[in-house]
């Protein structure tokens, strides 16, 4: 851990201080407005079905499903397509499924649905129609089932977001970094690049980085031309084994980047990390620069440059 100089001012002399400090402003969370749900992606993943689901709201009320089901699939194929929607899936985007077909002789080979193709033959229309009664899925279409289909997948896609709010916390802190970033540096007169690759940052500013993995993207770079400040930034509202690994990693990556001209900064925020203190703690004492979004909007990153 490094005192640096707007550290000092705030009254830390020490590692130790510091950490009371850092560890005491941890944020509870981290939740901007489409934390709840992300109407732009539920309404554009609704819409490029919404021709189909029009289609199928012709079976709604039909006395006869399963003629009707067969003669509306021998006329429009191409709406199976629309079925894995109608379903709460796991989020996947899947458009095959694979159900035990006997649950008391498991050596029997599943059920394979598969809705990526028209319908074009008896058996793929069979199959589907197979597929919506034995998930229920024709209760929709009975008279006291919904009224429209584009109503009702508009609330399965909101369901299906919210389920990924996990991640949402994530790009929450990128954003959140982002917004201090811009006016910051416009202010100094630096520059920087999200999701930075190392050949993106030897392209702009001519310093070559050691990387760990080929894969390896820093969710931020700096710059003034001469100094090079790569960050990492995550919030962990939540606890668990992962955080000891995600600690251990950013140690390493910390060593690997002790370059000259170049500086690694570790941002992260949340209650996550009082389940892990003492993992955070070793990392806090060992990496130059670890702060949360507090310490990051006291304007600590202008005595790197």
């Amino acid at each position: 851990m490094k005192i640096t100089q707007s550290i000092s001012k705030a009254g830390f002399s020490n590692y130790e201080q510091a950490f009371d400090d850092f560890y005491g402003t941890l944020r509870p969370s981290l939740k901007l407005w489409d934390y709840f749900v992300n109407w732009e992606k539920v309404f554009r993943n609704t819409k490029q079905i919404e021709i189909q689901l029009n289609l199928w709201n012709y079976l709604l009320g039909k006395e006869n499903f399963d003629k009707e089901f067969i003669s509306l699939l021998e006329q429009h194929p191409e709406i199976v397509k629309a079925i894995p929607s109608m379903v709460v899936r796991d989020g996947s985007g899947s458009s095959v499924f694979s159900v035990v077909s006997d649950i008391g002789d498991l050596t029997k080979p599943d059920l394979v649905f598969d809705f990526s193709q028209p319908a074009s033959t008896s058996e793929l229309r069979h199959s589907a129609l197979e597929f919506f009664k034995s998930t229920g899925l024709n209760q929709l279409f009975k008279k006291d089932g919904v009224k429209n289909l584009v109503d009702y997948v508009l609330g399965v896609e909101a369901g299906l977001d919210s389920n990924g709010r996990k991640n949402r916390s994530g790009t929450s802190m990128e954003t959140v970094v982002e917004s201090y970033l811009t006016p910051f540096c416009q202010k100094n007169k630096l520059e920087y690049l999200s999701q930075a690759t190392p050949n993106a940052i030897k392209d702009k500013w001519g310093f070559a980085v050691p990387v760990d993995k080929s894969s390896r993207r820093f969710d931020f770079a700096i710059s003034n031309g001469k100094t090079l400040v790569l960050m990492e930034v995550n919030f962990y509202g939540g606890g668990g084994s992962k955080l000891k690994a995600t600690a251990g990693e950013y140690k390493g990556l910390n060593d690997l980047l002790k370059v000259p001209n170049t500086k690694f900064v570790w941002v992260t925020d949340g209650e996550g990390w009082h389940t892990t203190r003492e993992p955070l703690r070793s990392a806090y004492i060992e990496l130059d620069y670890l702060w949360n979004l507090d310490w990051l909007y006291r304007d600590y990153l202008g005595d790197l440059f």
